[in-house]
């Protein structure tokens, strides 16, 4: 389906209040309301679930009874989950748990500016600091970022990064990562030296396949649009006309990331992804992560972006799991 505007979703639906406290959504688009309703109403047992709301499908509509303010929940998330599957053709467990995301639920006239749209699918912030973190990856020439697992840090600089390349913003998009734990020692690997790096890069190929199709990012890496390799190999460079990023630099010492921060050229962009809570190195002390937002941080020309657990859109248990493991650690 051709995209269209968020303020369209609201144009194609009606919605009728009754005196019960019952809102009823009235879909034009039959279609598009199966697509949203889920096979064997899935979609609206989960969002029913999540909103603590009792919502049925019935004709062509959705009807919502509860409180008059968790009703207008359900009715915002319902136009959330109609704006995603006219973008992507399709409604996905965490668009669900997004759509009622209070970044979501709140009216936002600027929203689509957010918008990355990558050749299969439209990638939409799912929070305020993943609305922050797209506006700097736009509009800042360095990006720090720190966070627990799922909160799209990588994923969204490499959606950026994608649609740039292809609007030919850029030549070349490189994917960099500390290629082990303890000082990249891959000498003690078995294969050759790409079967020896790829399963430490497993998760930017991942990032790369979700967004475009597989044919066309092995055509990338090969004419060398798109170069994925270990964070040794970016010393001594200069990246002109890139968008690099450095995915899990919490495992990068102080020393590894000023030289790659110190790569950058002309019309090039550089981000720095990591997890401070998952340090793998033996002296925990020398990750470089936390002291280059130390020391970085006042520069107007880089932004500092910092997620935590409320940011996370995996499964929600993941969310709840980061904070447990966060108030522990801050009981110690």
């Amino acid at each position: 389906m051709s995209t269209v505007s968020y303020k369209k979703a609201i144009d194609d639906l009606k919605f009728v209040y009754s005196e019960n406290n019952t809102l009823s959504i009235i879909f034009k688009n039959n279609e598009i309301l199966m697509g949203i309703v889920g096979e064997f109403n899935n979609n609206l047992k989960d969002l029913e679930k999540i909103t603590e709301t009792s919502i049925y499908s019935r004709g062509n509509s959705i009807l919502v009874k509860s409180t008059p303010k968790k009703n207008e929940t359900v009715k915002n998330a319902i136009v959330f989950l109609f704006d995603q599957f006219i973008n992507n053709g399709a409604i996905e467990k965490k668009d669900i748990i997004s759509s009622v995301n209070k970044f979501m639920i709140e009216e936002k006239t600027d929203k689509i500016e957010y918008i990355i749209k990558t050749p299969k699918k439209s990638v939409i912030p799912r929070s305020e600091q993943q609305k922050k973190y797209v506006r700097a990856l736009k509009d800042n020439e360095v990006i720090i970022s720190s966070g627990p697992a799922g909160t799209g840090k990588t994923y969204l600089a490499v959606a950026v990064a994608l649609t740039m390349l292809l609007d030919k913003k850029i030549e070349r998009i490189i994917l960099s990562r500390p290629a082990v734990e303890a000082g990249e020692r891959l000498g003690f690997l078995p294969g050759d030296m790409r079967e020896k790096v790829d399963p430490y890069l497993r998760p930017l190929y991942d990032a790369l396949y979700d967004l475009l199709d597989f044919e066309k990012i092995q055509k990338r890496i090969e004419i060398g649009d798109i170069e994925i390799a270990p964070l040794a190999f970016m010393r001594g460079r200069t990246l002109k006309n890139s968008f690099a990023i450095l995915d899990e630099a919490q495992n990068a010492t102080d020393t590894q990331i000023k030289m790659f921060l110190t790569r950058i050229g002309e019309n090039s962009k550089i981000v720095i992804n990591g997890d401070p809570s998952q340090i793998d190195l033996p002296n925990k002390s020398l990750s470089g992560l936390k002291r280059s937002k130390e020391i970085l941080g006042h520069l107007n020309e880089i932004s500092v972006v910092d997620f935590d657990h409320s940011d996370v859109v995996r499964h929600p248990l993941v969310s709840k799991i980061v904070k447990a493991y966060s108030d522990q650690n801050f009981k110690k």
